[in-house]
């Protein structure tokens, strides 16, 4: 079964853009929305799915009747899994997220688990000769995170989670790569952040001499699977937020050797005018359950708000201009929206750079926000809105 040409990524939506926390309801929306989106996009060959999974879910999923079943309607519906979004633990539409969605963080086993328990998962579904990513929080929310106590229990459990990944490989010939996601207001907020982090925490001999410790490898051969084993998750969202050039970012990462597992295919809205414009314009998007994290840009200089309120109560004091980037994915076809703008200019050079080499083997669009997006920036039911975003994706490929 040909799962993708050669020399071509793996290009799928994440699913965490449909409800349901427990694995019936994940369940339901799947047999719901896959096959009338394989039957718009893929009606002739194999569909990759990014499957978003809870706590709850991935740990329902792993009984092995419910793991038979679902295999069975992957594999009826021409269907395969090969990433899976564990970065929200628990519930992730309908209430309030905001920084919560980054708890349990990596400082607690309880991540740890859940990690594991969805790279076992993982692995027990991803077809042969195909590489597998998990994507997961970039350490912790920044607030809590502020201690070289913390950071050590960080970085010794992506090792611990590292050496689970090589243990999977050595059992099952299934490579998995765990995908760190940088996202603004986070321990690793930048991509160079994220850069330093992992070229100075995790891929450094102390981490190499535990890693070699949990898995009875020497310390030369530790560094390799740590860098095999744990990258990037490149969110062109999160990464045009914090106002970075996508082409020379990506380079910056390809040339410090990291791994990049995934690349989230994703818009933020983006704003020019005076304070006063800002609130009446962005207003409508704050919408009480996930965090919009917006970054400013006035003379060149960056100012940091952890959500919309701040940012507001920053404009009504007469601080804020120039330009505003806001954590808020809109559908990637979109350019425009109103007086808004996106970045889809970024997310435009991102794929312009695959279409020359090969960014990442894994391509997922990510507009989880659907459900709550004004109704002028959603322009039909969910399933033609997929099906959009992803041909939209697929022309500019092929550009």
């Amino acid at each position: 079964m040909q799962l993708a040409l050669p020399g071509k990524p793996h290009l799928t939506y994440c699913t965490n853009i449909h409800e349901g926390e427990t694995w019936a309801e994940i369940e339901s929306a799947l047999h719901r929305y896959l096959p009338e989106v394989k039957r718009a996009i893929s009606p002739d060959a194999p569909m990759g799915v990014g499957l978003r999974l809870s706590a709850v879910a991935a740990r329902e999923l792993s009984r092995p009747k419910a793991l038979t079943r679902f295999a069975q309607f992957l594999d009826d519906g021409g269907f395969y899994i090969f990433t899976i979004n564990a970065f929200p633990y628990g519930g992730f539409h309908g209430r309030r997220v905001k920084e919560r969605v980054y708890e349990p963080d990596w400082r607690t086993p309880d991540r740890l688990r859940f990690t594991i328990e969805a790279a076992n998962l993982l692995a027990a579904l991803l077809p042969e000769g195909v590489a597998g990513s998990v994507s997961t929080v970039p350490g912790a929310f920044r607030a809590n995170a502020t201690t070289p106590v913390d950071v050590a229990a960080i970085v010794e459990a992506l090792v611990h989670a590292a050496a689970a990944l090589h243990r999977i490989r050595e059992t099952s010939g299934k490579t998995i790569a765990l995908a760190v996601e940088p996202e603004p207001a986070c321990l690793l907020e930048t991509t160079e952040e994220a850069i330093r982090f992992l070229q100075d925490e995790v891929f450094s001999a102390r981490s190499a001499a535990l890693f070699a410790s949990l898995v009875g490898t020497t310390p030369a051969c530790a560094e390799d699977a740590l860098r095999r084993h744990v990258g990037l998750c490149f969110d062109v969202c999160h990464s045009a937020v914090a106002f970075e050039d996508t082409a020379v970012t990506l380079d910056a990462v390809r040339a410090a050797g990291i791994g990049i597992a995934k690349l989230q295919l994703s818009s933020a809205l983006r704003a020019e005018g005076s304070a006063s414009d800002f609130e009446r314009w962005l207003s409508r998007f704050d919408d009480g359950i996930y965090l919009h994290q917006t970054v400013e840009r006035r003379d060149g200089i960056l100012t940091r708000h952890v959500d919309l309120p701040e940012a507001f109560a920053a404009a009504r004091r007469g601080e804020a201009g120039g330009e505003w980037r806001v954590h808020c994915h809109v559908p990637v076809f979109l350019a425009h929206y109103e007086e808004l703008g996106s970045t889809q200019a970024n997310l435009r050079e991102a794929l312009a750079l695959c279409r020359e080499r090969e960014v990442a083997q894994h391509l997922e669009i990510e507009t989880y926000t659907w459900g709550v997006l004004p109704p002028g920036a959603r322009t039909g039911d969910i399933g033609s809105d997929i099906i959009r975003e992803l041909q939209w994706v697929r022309a500019e490929l092929s550009a």
